[in-house]
């Protein structure tokens, strides 16, 4: 993939962080409005594979084995893993105890471990899909030679 012309490449320079920064409004807001870490996540990885299709394969040439997304993927739901165990390991014996102080009822800060599940499924749903999109450029591009 070589790319497109200068005139796409712009407008998705502009546009890229805007759907970025609104995968980040989901997630984060997740727990009060519909949405949160999986569509989060799923907006956020459209915003690089908008990158992606703009400016060409060689925009990431970093993560030509898949190695940086395959990395956040696993470090996020090992995270979700740990947050899960943490109930059991303050001794509530519940999985996925909400020990975290609640705030009031609908502001930001109002449910106790829930925003931070939210963050952690959106980085690694955003890395998964955004690994399958490189895994099918990768094999669409060995498809070739």
């Amino acid at each position: 993939m070589k790319g497109m012309t200068t005139i796409v490449k712009k407008t998705t320079q502009l546009i890229a962080g805007m759907v970025f920064m609104y995968g980040i409004y989901v997630i984060i807001h997740g727990h009060l409005t519909p949405g949160g870490g999986f569509a989060g996540g799923v907006i956020l990885a459209g915003s690089f594979i908008l990158l992606i299709l703009a400016f060409g394969s060689d925009f990431v040439k970093l993560m030509k084995e898949e190695t940086g997304s395959t990395l956040y993927e696993n470090l996020a739901i090992l995270t979700v893993l740990l947050l899960a165990l943490s109930g059991l390991l303050l001794g509530t014996r519940i999985f996925f105890m909400n020990w975290m102080p609640k705030g009031t009822l609908g502001q930001l800060i109002s449910a106790g471990m829930l925003p931070l599940y939210n963050i952690f499924v959106g980085i690694e749903v955003a890395a998964s899909i955004l690994t399958i999109f490189l895994a099918l450029v990768i094999f669409k591009e060995e498809m070739k030679e």
